[in-house]
Formats: structure tokens, sequence, C-alpha cells
């Protein structure tokens, strides 16, 4: 192995991969880290959705949408705390992305994806454009098409090795240290992925994420620990993205990423502590957790027998089993009446029962005149309505933001994916992208695929301008 490459790379998931191809087709001498035994980080754990505007899927579909649209939706849902001018290039660049993606061998057809598990163009967020693409076998599918891709382009992939810290010379970066070895390289790409695996980390740059004390559970890949944020430090670079990640409602009792854990019951009622319902049980996490924390950060999830009984076999934690399970040990609440429930969650009885008087008039029958849930379900591709809430015993479960997907602090980048320092000007030599770039992932996660989209299309950005 050389000691002088023209771009080395730090982290082997969705970023690093697309930073080494790209970098690597563009003829660049590239050289890959891995922290962890084997490439994909979080984008391999992902479903692999990717949100993109004007896109060949979405033309194939007759959807008409554009880089400008995607862009005065992504800066309107959050509040344009992000820099415009990332965001645009961001928005521009992610279609061409998708197609890159899909020249390479990612295969996403031309469908309609009721869901973030069906192939196909599904509603990501709330977006009124749909833009959320599924690709075949999810996101294990997207790394292995990326790994096989920076590897037949010339790339070298080392695994199981950490990189300590950068080397800075003549006042820019110009390679690492891995293994206490000098790697020298003209140009450093930071794709490290995030911090959740870092508690300390943690209460300093997402202190809501600890909120969830000991029902707190993180789906991310073990290799996020921060190194991005010690790195930045070595040479002065900025953070942005200070108190901002993506945490999804959850039951108490879940413990993995939903496709392991399954998908709470269709008739479910989600109440706050005036008993009160207060959202689309099935509102995207783009603003659910928010909604949530604004009910002061809890609510209970509240559902009969009979949606017990419905639960499908074969999942970890949403199953009939395992709900019952809880149930007889007293953490999931559960009595003979929606009177009696109520008391055991100390919530007003009258609110609870009109509450769920009201949505048996209207869900059952198709319609939710206050909270438009019948829309919804209609886009999931839902066949049949919920049924009424009204077989004994009644159950409550306490739902809370306390999955941690990602985080988004991290070093400041621009429009070409360099980092930044403190003063704002760009630092020769590095770049950064995914969790590890920051700027992009902001105080609203936009939707399904956000976070894959933001990795593999400034991870190509950063390959490509490393490689120049």
């Amino acid at each position: 192995m050389s000691d002088d490459w023209d771009v080395v790379v730090v982290g082997g998931g969705g970023a690093g991969l697309a930073a080494a191809t790209s970098a690597a087709e563009r003829g660049a001498s590239v050289l890959l880290f891995e922290s962890e035994t084997e490439l994909g980080g979080s984008t391999q754990l992902s479903a692999g959705m990717f949100t993109a505007a004007g896109t060949s899927v979405q033309a194939a579909l007759g959807v008409d949408d554009s880089a400008e649209r995607f862009f005065q939706h992504y800066m309107d849902l959050n509040s344009w705390q992000l820099n415009p001018g990332l965001i645009a290039a961001f928005c521009e660049h992610s279609g061409p992305t998708l197609e890159w993606l899909i020249g390479l061998g990612v295969e996403i057809p031309a469908k309609v994806s009721g869901n973030a598990h069906t192939p196909g163009l599904c509603q990501a967020g709330v977006e009124d454009v749909w833009r959320g693409h599924v690709p075949k076998d999810q996101g294990y599918g997207v790394v292995q098409v990326l790994a096989r891709a920076a590897r037949t382009r010339g790339a070298e992939v080392v695994l199981n090795t950490r990189v300590e810290r950068l080397i800075e010379q003549d006042g820019r970066v110009a390679g690492v240290v891995a293994d206490g070895i000098e790697v020298r390289a003209g140009a450093v790409v930071v794709a490290s992925g995030g911090f959740a695996r870092d508690p300390d980390l943690l209460a300093r740059y997402y202190p809501a994420a600890l909120r969830a004390g000991e029902d707190l559970f993180v789906v991310a890949a073990d290799g996020s620990r921060g190194d991005h944020l010690r790195f930045g430090e070595q040479v002065g670079a900025g953070v942005t993205g200070d108190g901002w990640g993506l945490l999804l409602p959850t039951a108490y009792f879940q413990r993995l990423h939903h496709w392991q854990s399954g998908f709470p019951p269709k008739s479910r009622i989600y109440v706050n502590g005036a008993g009160r319902r207060f959202m689309d049980e099935d509102a995207s996490y783009a603003v659910s957790s928010g909604v949530i924390e604004r009910q002061g950060g809890t609510a209970w999830a509240v559902f009969d027998e009979r949606a017990r009984l419905s639960l499908p076999a074969g999942y970890a934690h949403w199953d009939a089993g395992h709900v019952l399970a809880e149930a007889e040990a007293g953490r999931t609440l559960r009595a003979g009446s929606l009177e009696e429930l109520a008391g055991k969650a100390g919530i007003p009885a009258d609110a609870l029962v009109a509450t769920v008087r009201r949505w048996n008039e209207q869900l059952p029958s198709g319609h939710d005149p206050e909270f438009l849930r019948h829309r919804t379900l209609a886009s999931k591709g839902a066949t049949g309505h919920p049924d009424p809430i009204g077989e004994p015993p009644f159950y409550a479960a306490r739902l809370l933001p306390a999955e941690l997907v990602c985080t988004h602090a991290g070093l400041e980048i621009d429009a070409r994916a360099a980092v930044r320092d403190e003063r704002g000007e760009v630092i020769d030599g590095l770049f950064a992208a995914g969790e590890a770039g920051a700027g992009v992932l902001g105080q609203r996660y936009v939707g399904g695929g956000n976070a894959v989209a933001n990795a593999l299309t400034m991870g190509r950005l950063a390959g490509i301008n490393a490689a120049a």
C-alpha cells in the first residue's frame, strides 16, 4: 500500500463509498479506511430510501417535480434556518445523484409504493409531490452496488482500521494517521458517520435524545462515535447543526428498527395528558416527534383487545404475545373499561371516553375531519378502514420520541462539501459528507430518505471535488 494518495476517505458508509467511487471515476488514487469489520455504516441498516426531485422514476409515473420546488419545501420545513446556498446545491444534485446510482446498478422501479420497504416511489414525508425513492434490497443493496463500483474503479479499502487524526501541513490537510502510520493525501474526505453511540457527545450536541432516559435506543451503526467532531477540533473546523437530530416516536417497549420491532395496530388512537386526541396517528416522522414534544414529550397509544390480536406474528415487540406480556408485567396499562384505563393513566375519564367515541364514529367509516388520517392511510396504500375501538380489555402504551436514528451536528460544509473553519473560510484539502458533514440535515427531518440522500449526494460531491 502506497503512503501517497490523491484522496483518502475516512468511513465506508454511504457517504464514504459515494465519495470513493466518484473520486476514483475521475482517475484519482483512492484509499478508504473503515473502522468496523465491514462496509456499510448506518446506510446499510436503513431502508435505503432516497429523497430526490426531478428524477426519471418520477417522470415515468407522471410526477412533475423540480429541484426548485424541492428547495422551497426543504427550506420552509426547516424555518429557513439552513444555509440556502448549500440546500440549493443539495436539491439540485439529489436527482442527478439518484440517476448516477441507477446507472451503477441500484434498482428503483417506476411504480407506486405504499411504504419504505416496497421498491418504487412513495411519500417520504409531508411533501405534496412524492419524492421517496425506495430501492430494491434496501440500504444493504445500495451499499453492495457502491462497494462494488468503488473497487472496480480502483479504490483500495482497509477494514477494521480507525483513523486517529488528520495531518496538517503548510496550512492545509495533507493526510491522516491510522494505526500509528502516516498516510499522505492530496485531499481527505471525512465520512465517519454521526455520534449517536457516544453519550458524552449526545449530552453536548443533542441532549434531547437523553430525555428519553432508559427508553432510548440507538439504531445507528456501531461506528457512529463522533470521530468527525474530534477531527474538526484538531483543525479548527466550524460546527453546525448543534441540538438537531432525528428521534422517531416509538412505544416504550420498542428496541429495534420498526421492520424488526413491528408496527402498532391500525386501530389505535394517540391521546395526550388531557385525554384528547392530538394528531394523525400515521403522520410522517418528519413532523410527528415535534408534535408529541409539544404535548409534553409523551403520549398514550390506546387500543383494544381486537387490535392486539390483529398484530401479525413474527415481530419482536409489536406482537400480540409481547404486548400481553408487557400488560401482565404492568408496564403497558390494561383495564376492563376506558374509564378504568383513564384512571390508571392519570387522565380525565370523560375526555378519553368522548375522544374514543368520536374516533369510532369517524375513522371506521373512512373519514377523519379533524386530523385527516384517512388521507395518510390512503397514501400508504391501506386497504379497509380501521376497526372501532370497543372490545375490552383496553390497553395504553406510553409513546415518546426514543428511537435515535441520526445526529445532525457536524463539520460545517459549503456547497462543494468543503469543510469551513470557525471563521467561515474553507480548510484546504478537507471535505466532509453524511452526518459528518453538517448543514443539510436540519431542525426538521424532511422525510424518509433525507439522511441517505444527504450521504450519497454530498458524498458524491465531496469525492468529485476532492479528486479535483
